[in-house]
């Protein structure tokens, strides 16, 4: 009888603190022993030589669109879930928004809890959402275990999930608060943004250019600064996401200072693409907020390094290919979501490893262990150490390679990153000690999709 389950031996192990050469050994889905390389006795049933090769904790992905149920044409738990193990992420948290029906109440939770269970080969956490007449279904999405609330400040784009105007950000910040939960917000103002979006039609402005002017990061601000106050008041928890500029980076320091209990999360494609890029690339780098200028790039990493950035979340929203069609020369009317699920490691590697300096502790505190400590996670995700889940990515960080569209596993492998040159890579992704994905290839157990 073996000893162990799994034996990854001679690797650098990575955590947010410490960065050592060991060996690995997990049983029943968890890590059992560490030690120094070779220090390991006893016998498994798999065994893994990580010689040259770093183990991060496996990346928690804090915002993803699965779409599932009802929109799984966009993207699915399925295709989804085996991006992000290829990605060397072991756990997503889903918006709540973009399937049908949203998970606005105790019966879409239950929809949507049952077809991730079935699917996904990751482990996942469910968002539940604060929109305009579901007050009275905010506890009972708390007592069924959302991992926190998902509100917009302007439209989300989906019918089925509207934007949740003042007094409603209010009186569910103070239930959410009642229960100690936490509230994640999509924070631009619809004033600003949607005046602007008008003043560019009547004026027969409608390129990538536009859009980007129309979204200014002073929307942003002027937003963030309105949730702030009143999370100050209410005393709620906060998370921004997808923060696309360093002075929105900087206005959450600044009341972190003040003790507002606040986070803010910033996606791959701003600290890697600009608006300039956008322009080229076209409207599969369309998103919200958009894509801002080189400087602004620049200034992230700046905010990033010094760890004002808390997160990093890919924030993956895809669409059918069709609705990332230009019509009319209208960059309006295109679905505005970039596909990133699979790619934020790499991204991070090549731009902030190798062309920055950022060290590889900074990495994964953003893309593991601040994820699990805000939400309630941690040290049994986020970490490496005897009796945390063994969530584990198997990084080469010499790896040289191009980005293909079969790389992908998306339902639809459109990506903005695609012809790209990266260095470093996942090769291995274990979620609860099960190997799912090795070598470029789903493992073989989950290669058939349900």
């Amino acid at each position: 009888m073996s000893t162990y389950d799994l034996i990854i031996r001679n690797g650098t192990i990575v955590t947010s603190f410490s960065e050592s050469k060991g060996d690995i050994a997990i049983k029943n889905g968890l890590i059992s022993e560490i030690s120094e390389c070779g220090g390991l006795k006893g016998t498994c049933l798999k065994e893994i030589d990580a010689t040259d090769l770093h183990i991060f904790p496996g990346l928690i992905d804090s915002h993803v669109h699965f779409n599932e149920p009802g929109r799984t044409e966009w993207e699915g738990f399925s295709t989804g879930s085996r991006s992000l193990a290829a990605g060397g992420v072991t756990t997503f948290f889903d918006m709540p928004l973009n399937s049908f029906p949203p998970t606005i109440n105790k019966e879409g939770f239950e929809l949507k809890k049952k077809l991730a269970s079935q699917k996904s080969i990751v482990d996942f956490r469910l968002w539940g959402g604060l929109v305009p007449n579901n007050l009275n279904d905010l506890e009972d999405l708390y007592h069924c275990g959302v991992i926190g609330f998902k509100a917009f400040m302007s439209p989300s784009g989906i019918d089925e999930f509207q934007n949740a105007d003042d007094i409603t950000l209010y009186k569910g910040m103070e239930k959410i608060a009642s229960f100690g939960s936490i509230l994640a917000v999509h924070a631009e103002s619809t004033v600003i943004t949607e005046q602007l979006a008008e003043q560019k039609r009547l004026s027969g402005k409608k390129s990538a250019l536009d859009y980007c002017e129309s979204r200014p990061i002073v929307s942003e601000i002027e937003a963030v600064g309105r949730i702030l106050s009143f999370a100050e008041t209410t005393g709620c928890k906060v998370h921004i996401v997808h923060a696309s500029s360093s002075k929105v980076i900087s206005l959450v320091t600044k009341a972190k200072e003040k003790g507002v209990d606040v986070t803010v999360e910033t996606c791959p494609h701003y600290l890697s693409l600009s608006s300039d890029d956008f322009m080229k690339i076209g409207p599969v780098a369309k998103c919200a907020p958009p894509l801002r200028d080189a400087d602004e790039v620049e200034a992230l990493w700046e905010s990033f390094a010094n760890g004002e950035v808390d997160i990093i979340g890919s924030d993956h929203s895809p669409a059918p290919p069709a609705m990332k069609q230009v019509k009319d020369n209208d960059m309006f009317k295109v679905w505005g979501g970039i596909s990133g699920a699979q790619t934020t490691l790499m991204i991070l590697l090549e731009e902030g490893y190798w062309k920055r300096g950022i060290p590889l502790k900074r990495i994964v505190e953003a893309t593991s262990a601040n994820p699990a400590k805000r939400f309630g996670l941690y040290p049994q995700k986020g970490n490496i150490s005897v009796g945390s889940e063994a969530d584990l990515a198997i990084i080469n960080l010499n790896q040289l390679y191009r980005l293909s569209e079969e790389d992908l596993f998306y339902r639809h492998p459109y990506s903005p990153f695609i012809g790209r040159t990266y260095r470093g890579k996942n090769v291995t992704t274990i979620v609860k000690g099960k190997v799912v994905f090795e070598n470029g290839k789903i493992s073989s157990k989950y290669e058939t999709i349900p």
